[in-house]
C-alpha cells in the first residue's frame, strides 16, 4: 500500500513540475498523456494523478478541457471563513498574502470551512484588504451541522446553530417523518448549495433530544464544535492500566526533592493539578521551582493515549462539564499532582536576584512531595491576614516570599513593556440541572497572581534554553498586530480624546494606553478594543516571540495534563535529559509543524465552544427578564443596528428598525449612528438605559430597546 501511496506521490511531484516548466503549453489531459508518452497499463494512475493535484487546488481544467496552474490563472488556495452577516474571508495558505474579504454575491455557494480557490478582483491598496470571488470549492469544510429541526405546513428543514451557516438544510419529506419539531438533531449534508442561493439538502444522523431537556443546549454545541467526548478502547485500556502510585523503582535515578516544602495552589474545584510550587531564600535571592507534572511518564510516544491526545489537542472547559484531553484515570489519578502523595515531575528550578533575574536555572526529571492542596482564596485570605482557623500558618513564611517575588516578576515584566489587561470578567453558575441562576464577577486575587507570574517565569527560561540548544522544539508565538488594526484602533481611541503614545509598534504603547483609561468609564470598552486589534496567540515550530508578554521566547511547558503541546515539550526535554534528542531529531522536526498547526486549530475551537455555551446560558439567564430595564453601555454601533453591554457582561443588539424617534445613519468613519432629523448620536462608551424585549435561546441573541426614547 506505502508503495502505491509513494509511487502516486511521485507521479505528482514530477507532472506537476512538468506543468510550471517553460516547455509546458496548456493542453488536454489526453494530448499531456500523450506527449509525456503514457503508457496503456499506467493510464489509470495519471488520470488519478490529475484528479489528484485538480482536488487540492494545484492545477485547474479549464471549460475547454485544458490543464493550467492554478496559480498562472492568478487564483489562491485557501479556506473560506465565513461570518455571521453573509460576506466572508479567504485565508490564504501560509505564505500567500493577506485575508482577502469576499462579498456575498461572489461566494458561489462556498460555505464556512470550505478549501476554495479564489480569484483576486480588487488588489490590496491604502492599507485595506484585497477584495475577490470564490471561483472553485475543491473539499467542503464541513459535511454535518448541528440544529433545529423545524417542521412548517409544506416542508422541513434544520436551522444550524453556527450562525455563520446562514442557510437552512432541507430536509426532504420521505426523510423528515418521523422527527419531532423542534428537536435538536445532527444532520449530514447530501447536497451543498450550488451557488445560486439553493439552499443546501441533508437528512438527520442524529438526534440529541428536545430543544427544552437538561442538558441538550451545551450537547449540540459539543456536537456543533465535533468536540470528541469518548475514548478509544484501546486508550482507556491504557488508561486503566497505569499504576496508582510510585515504585521506588520509577524514583531512582531522579533529581530526589520530597525534602522541600512543596505546595499546589489551585481552584476549589480544580480535579487536574499539573503544577506546584516550591520557593527558598538564599544568598543570590530567591530559588523558586516550578514542578509540573510528568504526564509524558505514563502516556508513551505513539500509544493510543498520546494519539487521543494529539487528536483533542487541549481539555475543553465548559460551563457545567469538562471534556479531558486525556481519561480522567490519569488526569484526575497518577498525572495529579495530590497532596501527600509522591508524584514524578519534570522541574525548573531557579535562582533569581531581587531585580527579578534569572541568574541560574536547572530543568530535571524530579520526585516531589506535595505537602499541602492550597486553594486561590485560601491563599489570598492568608497572606490579607485573614486566615482565622489557621490552616495555613505552617506555610505563612513561605506565602510570604512568593508574594515578594511576584511582585518583582511583575514589576520587571510591566517595565519592559508586557500588556496586561484588567477589564471585568464574569462566569455563568448554573443549578445542578444545568440552568444559569446567576452571573458572578471572576476575582482576580492576589494568589492566582503569584501563579501566573510563576508560571510565565518558568515558560520563557524553558523557551530561551532550547532556543540557543538549537533544538526541535514548540514555542507560543504572539506576532505583531497588523498596522490596519492598529489604525482602526488609532480611530477608535481618537473618539475619547486618546492616542496611542510612540511611533513604533511596541507592547509598552499598549500598556500605556491601558494605564491612561485606569478606573475611567471607559476602561472596559477600550481595553476590549486594544485585545481585538491584536493577533492570536499559536503554537509554531519556530521562535518568533511573544508581543503581548514583551518576550523573546515563550512556550507553554506547565500543563501537559490539558495542553498537548506541553506534553509534546516534556518529551523533547525529557529525550534531551536522556541523550535521545540527536537520535529523534530529525523525527520532531518532521512532526512538529503538523503538530504545532492543529493544537493552534485545536485551541481555538475549543475556546469558541467555550464562548458560545456562555454566551448561551447568559441568555438563558436573561430569558425570564423580559420587560425589564437595565443600565448599559454601547460597546459597538454598526451599519445593522448597537450593541450594548450590561454591568454583569451580558451583551445584546438595538436594532436600528426598534429605534421609532429617528432614522438613524451608520457613520462607518466616525463609528456612529445619527439621526437624521435630530441630530442625536448613539457612540461607544456612552451610558444608556434599555429594556430586554426577546430573548432567543435558539438563536443566542438577546435583542433590546431604548427605554424612555
Amino acid at each position: 500500500m506505502n508503495d502505491i501511496k509513494n509511487t502516486t506521490e511521485q507521479k505528482k511531484e514530477s507532472l506537476l513540475e512538468f506543468i510550471k516548466s517553460d516547455e509546458y503549453r496548456p493542453m488536454k489531459p489526453c494530448d499531456l498523456a500523450y506527449l509525456i508518452q503514457v503508457a496503456p497499463n499506467e493510464r489509470d494512475l495519471f488520470d488519478r494523478v490529475i484528479e489528484s493535484l485538480e482536488r487540492e487546488g494545484k492545477i485547474m481544467i479549464t471549460k475547454r478541457g485544458k490543464i493550467m496552474l492554478s496559480e498562472s490563472q492568478g487564483l489562491i488556495r485557501g479556506t473560506y471563513q465565513a461570518t455571521e452577516r453573509s460576506f466572508g474571508f479567504v485565508i490564504p495558505e501560509e505564505g500567500n498574502g493577506r485575508d482577502i474579504f469576499i462579498e456575498s454575491d461572489y461566494t458561489n455557494g462556498a460555505m464556512n470551512k470550505d478549501i476554495v480557490l479564489c480569484r483576486i478582483m480588487r488588489p490590496e491598496e491604502g492599507g485595506k484588504r484585497p477584495e475577490g470571488e470564490i471561483v472553485k470549492i475543491i473539499t467542503r469544510g464541513i459535511n454535518s451541522i448541528v440544529g433545529t429541526f423545524i417542521r412548517e405546513r409544506n416542508h422541513s428543514f434544520v436551522r444550524p446553530d453556527d450562525k455563520k451557516l446562514r442557510q437552512d438544510i432541507y430536509i426532504p419529506k420521505k426523510l423528515a417523518a418521523n422527527f419531532i419539531n423542534g428537536s435538536k438533531v445532527v444532520a449530514k449534508i447530501t447536497k451543498p448549495p450550488n451557488g445560486r442561493d439553493k439552499n443546501p439538502e441533508g437528512k438527520i444522523i442524529e438526534v440529541l433530544g428536545h430543544i427544552n431537556e437538561p442538558g441538550v443546549d451545551i450537547l449540540s454545541i459539543v456536537r456543533q464544535f465535533e468536540i470528541p467526548t469518548e475514548f478509544s478502547e484501546k486508550a482507556k485500556a491504557e488508561a486503566l492500566q497505569a499504576p496508582q502510585f510510585v515504585s521506588e523503582t520509577e524514583s531512582a535515578g531522579r533529581l530526589d526533592l520530597r525534602h522541600l516544602k512543596t505546595v499546589t495552589i489551585d481552584s476549589a474545584d480544580a480535579l487536574d493539578l499539573d503544577d506546584a510550587i516550591s520557593i527558598e531564600k538564599i544568598e543570590v535571592g530567591y530559588r523558586l521551582g516550578v514542578h509540573i507534572a510528568d504526564v509524558n511518564h505514563y502516556v508513551k510516544d505513539g500509544s493510543a493515549l498520546d494519539r487521543e491526545a494529539r487528536a483533542r489537542g487541549t481539555s475543553v472547559y465548559l460551563a457545567d462539564r469538562v471534556i479531558p484531553m486525556l481519561p480522567k484515570e490519569l488526569s484526575n489519578g497518577i498525572c495529579s499532582l495530590n497532596a501527600e502523595e509522591d508524584r514524578l515531575a519534570l522541574s525548573c528550578i531557579m535562582d533569581i536576584d531581587p531585580e527579578g533575574n534569572v541568574v541560574a536555572h536547572k530543568i530535571a526529571e524530579t520526585v516531589i512531595w506535595i505537602d499541602k492542596r492550597c486553594t486561590y482564596k485560601g491563599v489570598s485570605a492568608a497572606l490579607e491576614g485573614d486566615d482565622n482557623d489557621g490552616e495555613y500558618a505552617e506555610f505563612s513564611d513561605m506565602f510570604t516570599l512568593m508574594k515578594e517575588l511576584q511582585e518583582i516578576l511583575k514589576d520587571k515584566r510591566r517595565k519592559r513593556g508586557a500588556i496586561e489587561f484588567d477589564f471585568p470578567e464574569c462566569k455563568v453558575k448554573l443549578d445542578e440541572s444545568g440552568k444559569a441562576i446567576a452571573i458572578e464577577p471572576r476575582i482576580r486575587d492576589i494568589a492566582s497572581g503569584i501563579i501566573e507570574e510563576f508560571m510565565l517565569i518558568c515558560n520563557e527560561i524553558v523557551a530561551e534554553e532550547y532556543f540557543w540548544l538549537d533544538a526541535p522544539f514548540v514555542y507560543r508565538n504572539h506576532e505583531e498586530p497588523d498596522s490596519e488594526k492598529i489604525e482602526n484602533l488609532t480611530e477608535f481611541v481618537r473618539h475619547f480624546g486618546l492616542f496611542i503614545r510612540g511611533k513604533s509598534n511596541h507592547p509598552k504603547n499598549f500598556q500605556t494606553l491601558i494605564d491612561d483609561i485606569k478606573d475611567s468609564p471607559e476602561e472596559a470598552l477600550i481595553s476590549k478594543a486594544i485585545l481585538r486589534s491584536l493577533k492570536q496567540a499559536r503554537y509554531s515550530d519556530e521562535n518568533n516571540g511573544h508581543f503581548g508578554l514583551a518576550s523573546k521566547y515563550y512556550c507553554h511547558f506547565t500543563s501537559p495534563i490539558r495542553r498537548y503541546p506541553d506534553l509534546q515539550i516534556h518529551r523533547i526535554i525529557k529525550d534531551n535529559l536522556n541523550d535521545r534528542l540527536a537520535q529523534n531529531d530529525e523525527k520532531y522536526r518532521r512532526i512538529l509543524p503538523d503538530v504545532t498547526k492543529f493544537s493552534s486549530m485545536a485551541e481555538r475551537n475549543a475556546e469558541e465552544a467555550e464562548r458560545e455555551v456562555e454566551n448561551l446560558k447568559k441568555v438563558e439567564f436573561m430569558a425570564d427578564k423580559v420587560g425589564q430595564s437595565f443600565d448599559a453601555v454601547i460597546s459597538s454601533v454598526t451599519s445593522f443596528g448597537i450593541f450594548v453591554e450590561l454591568p454583569d457582561t451580558v451583551e445584546g443588539l438595538v436594532s436600528y428598525a426598534h429605534i421609532e424617534d429617528d432614522y438613524y445613519v451608520y457613520n462607518e468613519k466616525s463609528m456612529q449612528a445619527v439621526g437624521e432629523e435630530s441630530g442625536r448620536v448613539y457612540r461607544p462608551g456612552q451610558r444608556v438605559r434599555v429594556r430586554l424585549i426577546n430573548a432567543d435561546l435558539v438563536a443566542r441573541r438577546l435583542d433590546f430597546v431604548f427605554d424612555g426614547k
